[in-house]
């Protein structure tokens, strides 16, 4: 990459171009507005020495060159008088010049003695005479007219010098800066080049290595930011090996166990009860294969927030109720109790069909993992702005150091019957948070609960 191409390149050309900026400003405040100070300085002192030698201004021409002479040392200026041949526009002629050495050709009919005779007034400015600039001031006297002409000579000198001043700082100033900006820039760009690293390697799959910035500015948050989205992605990654693997042994279990069934139905001589047998337990496998497939179907879709809730108000106690009906026949076979307590009427805001589907899982959960002879309670309840739906049983409970990780996607606790794919309470949850709720777990007195937590309905009571 070129280097003028680099974030660094750039912001070295940005901060040139800055300090550029800056010193162009100096200059053109600086520079001209000194000169023209200089300038003025000098024409007020020819104004106020015109004013103290015009007094003694001869009115006999002859005199005139004397004046001229002895002036120059009290005005320190060159002194010169013109006369006027005649009436504007004829020309100004120079009678008298202090400057012995020159033939006044080079003044004849200066701008500013004839701006002074045309105005009858005091005139001044600045000419140029022969790449000399002059600051020259001009007095009307009847016809003629005296200017004092002193050369700008040590002051344009005085401006040279800080011009030249100006330009070496500008040059320093500018040099200091680029450096600066690209050894500045350098170590930006180094934090950059560390976190392009760093995504490549996440980009890769590598998330081992931890992203470090300890800067406090924004770059620091993009790393700290960046960590987080590694910590994520390692802990979705090694989620989705663990899917893997449990989603190909919950595959592979039934599907073997549907072979090996398809292959013994081939036996000719097989009785009618081992038959009606396995086809029973071929109808198991299939719908544990099924509960697996609607799983992962339905983990996908909230995964793409596809997947739509109602929001009515529904009764928790009457949801309740039905879970009961759905379930009592599947508890009694295993042995367990299954009650519902109270049908006071829970009012909440929530979908029906969603709440359902959580209280299925956390039914079938109590129904699968506790022993026989476990009593499995329903109950619906408010408490303050909540309404809950709770599953409880007195089974052997969940061992405290699983309870942050239960509700995990593809955990399963050490022991626990390879019924699921470890989905269940994750998708209970994530579909209670769209519903603007979540599900707790709260484990007291013996009982291990479920708790469904919606906003309650308008109208319930405490």
């Amino acid at each position: 990459m070129s280097p003028l191409r680099s974030v660094g390149g750039r912001l070295a050309l940005a901060l040139l171009a800055v300090v550029a900026g800056v010193l162009a400003i100096v200059y053109v405040i600086v520079v001209p507005s000194y000169r023209h100070s200089l300038e003025n300085t000098e024409l007020n002192g020819l104004a106020a020495a015109v004013e103290r030698v015009i007094p003694a201004f001869p009115s006999d021409p002859s005199l005139q060159q004397q004046f001229a002479s002895e002036a120059q040392p009290e005005v320190n200026a060159r002194v010169i008088v013109f006369d006027l041949l005649g009436a504007l526009p004829a020309p100004l002629v120079p009678v008298a010049d202090s400057n012995l050495e020159s033939d006044s050709s080079d003044v004849q009919n200066d701008r500013i003695a004839l701006e002074a005779i045309r105005h009858s007034t005091l005139a001044r400015g600045v000419i140029t005479r022969n790449d000399q600039s002059y600051a020259e001031v001009a007095y009307p006297v009847g016809s003629s007219v005296v200017l004092l002409s002193a050369s700008l000579h040590d002051q344009l000198q005085a401006v040279s010098v800080v011009r030249s001043r100006v330009f070496l700082a500008g040059a320093l100033a500018t040099g200091f800066a680029v450096l600066l900006a690209y050894a500045g820039a350098s170590l930006f760009t180094r934090r950059i080049r560390l976190l392009e690293e760093a995504a490549e390697r996440i980009a890769a799959g590598d998330f081992e290595e931890p992203v470090v910035d300890h800067g406090a500015d924004e770059l620091g948050q993009l790393a700290r930011t960046f960590e987080r989205m590694r910590l994520r992605l390692s802990t979705l990654d090694r989620a989705r090996g663990e899917f893997i693997a449990n989603a190909s042994h919950e595959l592979r279990t039934p599907l073997f166990s549907l072979g090996g069934f398809l292959e013994l139905l081939d036996d000719p001589e097989m009785d009618d009860s081992t038959r009606e047998e396995f086809l029973a337990q071929m109808r198991e496998q299939v719908a544990r294969l099924t509960k697996l497939a609607t799983d992962l179907l339905d983990l996908s879709r909230l995964d793409a927030g596809r997947l739509a809730v109602a929001r009515e108000t529904i009764d928790l106690a009457e949801l309740a109720d039905e879970l009961a009906a759905e379930f009592g026949p599947r508890a009694a076979a295993a042995g367990h109790s299954l009650e519902t307590m109270d049908g006071t009427p829970i009012p909440a805001h929530g979908d029906a069909e969603r709440v359902l589907q959580v209280g299925r899982v956390l039914v079938e959960n109590a129904l699968i993992h506790t022993p026989a002879g476990t009593n499995v309670r329903l109950s619906a309840e408010t408490e303050g702005g909540r309404a809950m739906l709770t599953v409880a049983d007195d089974g052997p409970g969940i061992p405290a150091e699983a309870h942050r990780r239960i509700f995990e996607r593809f955990s399963r606790l050490d022991g626990a019957r390879a019924s699921g794919s470890g989905l269940g309470l994750a998708i209970a949850r994530e579909l209670a948070e769209l519903m603007g709720g979540r599900v707790e777990l709260d484990a007291r007195a013996g009982w291990t609960r479920f708790v469904v937590v919606l906003t309650a309905a308008p109208g319930d009571s405490t």
